[in-house]
């Protein structure tokens, strides 16, 4: 039965579990394109217009929606590279699961709600990410951006997560403008 005590769990699931877990699925991203060289880095967590900004995350006024990550430029750009950033994500959302666990059955962790709800919204935003399908806006999910990377048939490089765009004139222009969406 729905109680009142389980309005708060929903509560504490989607403003402050799940943009926790954005956060973990979008450092997944940055840290391979860090790791690649990438340049002028940012994480975005939510949506509207910007609270405020710690380092190189910017929180928005709806942090608990959505989320997303900039970069600029790669020094190691190729195949391989760009689909390691493609399932960088999922990768951290998945060793979060595996992690969280392990700490529970340790005892380093005690079994919670709180977990519970961690390693739910953690799948959830893994299973949707790697799904090898185009949105209805005709982006791809990251699984079907790494496919297509792997492919050679990412010219267009718009996804869910990844969008890359021609950057203005002042730049190189083999360099592209990249924009990370979770």
């Amino acid at each position: 039965m729905f109680e009142f005590a389980d309005i708060i769990k929903f509560l504490i699931s989607f403003f402050v579990i799940l943009p926790i877990v954005t956060l973990i699925h979008l450092s997944g991203h940055i840290f391979f394109v860090t790791l690649f060289r990438g340049s002028e880095k940012k994480i975005i967590i939510g949506c509207g217009p910007m609270v405020f900004c710690i380092w190189n995350i910017e929180v928005r006024k709806y942090y608990f929606w959505n989320g997303a990550c900039e970069f600029k430029s790669l020094k190691h750009d190729n195949r391989v590279t760009n689909t390691l950033i493609y399932l960088g994500g999922s990768l951290f959302n998945l060793i979060s699961i595996f992690l969280v666990q392990a700490f529970i059955s340790q005892g380093i962790l005690d079994s919670s709600v709180f977990w519970s709800q961690f390693t739910y919204f953690s799948f959830y935003i893994l299973f949707f990410s790697l799904f090898p399908m185009y949105f209805s806006d005709g982006s791809p999910s990251d699984g079907k951006a790494a496919v297509l990377a792997l492919k050679k048939q990412d010219e267009k490089k718009i996804s869910d997560d990844i969008q890359f765009r021609k950057i203005e004139e002042q730049d190189k222009p083999e360099e592209r403008f990249r924009v990370c969406n979770k």
